[in-house]
């Protein structure tokens, strides 16, 4: 049962870092300031480094996600209960990553809480510490990163112009393959040509032109913003480690630091192999970013998720990232609400989905007398 349980701490985590670990750099693909590949290095090696220092500054997180004054002690520490708990939540984020719905692994956590926690005690739960130390955090995140991000957007926007820092129109470029010749023994039948075409700052990636306390602003912005990515993707594995280190209290197996490092590379593994829909989802589809509204969304999120840290508040990174993301498009009109009512729909079933899983789980492994 501990070795089983050990396993199925690892999947979750593997989980959490598919689901999870492109979204700190996903406005920099989205805005195309870095390639695919350098983006997912880069979350993957600050996620790393975030989840080795959650080990000394989140120890409040680790108690919260041992259940610790959620469910009676006795439960808490039954083999039953943790692995129903990882199981449940594992198989959840799993699912929902190959279906390419960004959604919480934290979220996933506090259902698959409540379900086994229901079957075991019943209304014995403690829905109030429930409601406040879960699901306030969980609810307004979103709400305040989506007012936070076009608010300051705003005010950037108002100081770049104020500074005389303009945006640079745009050329479009592709390459298209035309036939030159129709003759059947003809060696070559196609060359290369490239087309040109005007195109809207909507359609093509727009640069930054002026300088601003004497830099160059695009370069100055383009560094700002792999900052603010490494910074989200360090914030949100720091909020999240602990979570899952919780879990293996129980299996006693190795001393805490070590439980932290097994976790951040299994965290990281699944980042990078795992990531690519999540990615997809997150950087092209909720809405399009240049390089400064990347950069504020990143700034806003990094910062929520850090201060929540700090205060042992479980927020969900994603929630967070999304709504800052979707807040700047709904300021510079590319917002795809299509796509973030699949995204809310998600999240509105993760819990549920978690809750019923681990309660399954719970009551089968009970029945089996463990």
């Amino acid at each position: 049962m501990l070795v089983l349980l050990f396993l199925a701490v690892i999947l979750l985590t593997y989980s959490n870092g598919a689901n999870d670990n492109f979204k700190g750099v996903a406005t920099l693909w989205g805005s195309g300031t870095l390639a695919y590949k350098p983006a997912l290095w880069l979350a993957t090696v600050a996620t790393f480094a975030g989840s080795v220092c959650s080990y000394f500054f989140a120890t409040e997180l680790v108690k919260n996600f041992s259940g610790k004054g959620l469910v009676p002690d006795d439960i808490i520490h039954s083999l039953a209960f943790v692995l129903a708990v990882a199981l449940a939540a594992g198989i959840t984020v799993l699912l929902a990553t190959k279906l390419g719905f960004p959604i919480s692994t934290t979220h996933g956590l506090v259902g698959a809480l409540i379900g086994a926690g229901l079957v075991a005690v019943g209304g014995a739960v403690n829905f109030a510490k429930l409601g406040t130390t879960f699901f306030l955090p969980l609810l307004l995140g979103p709400v305040l990163a989506l007012g936070l991000s076009t608010a300051l957007y705003v005010l950037f926007r108002r100081g770049r112009q104020v500074a005389g820092i303009t945006e640079a129109s745009c050329v479009c470029v592709g390459q298209e393959w035309v036939p030159v010749a129709t003759q059947p023994t003809a060696a070559f039948t196609a060359l290369p040509t490239l087309q040109a075409g005007a195109g809207t700052l909507a359609e093509c990636q727009s640069r930054y032109q002026g300088r601003f306390l004497g830099l160059s602003f695009q370069p100055l912005i383009n560094n700002l913003h792999y900052v603010s990515a490494a910074a989200v993707s360090f914030a949100r594995s720091l909020n999240d480690t602990p979570k899952l280190a919780g879990l293996l209290l129980v299996c006693h197996f190795f001393k805490m630091p070590v439980n932290v490092l097994l976790l951040a590379v299994a965290m990281a593994i699944g980042g990078l192999l795992n990531s690519r829909r999540v990615a997809d989802t997150m950087s092209k589809k909720i809405s399009k970013l240049n390089h400064g509204q990347g950069f504020t969304a990143n700034l806003v999120t990094s910062l929520l998720v850090i201060v929540a840290s700090k205060f042992g508040l479980p927020v969900s990174t994603t929630h967070v990232s999304v709504g800052s993301i979707y807040g700047i498009g709904l300021v510079n009109k590319t917002s795809n609400s299509r796509e973030i009512a699949k995204i809310g729909l998600s999240w509105l079933l993760t819990l549920p989905v978690a809750a019923v899983l681990s309660a399954i789980f719970y009551a089968g492994i009970r029945a089996t007398g463990h």
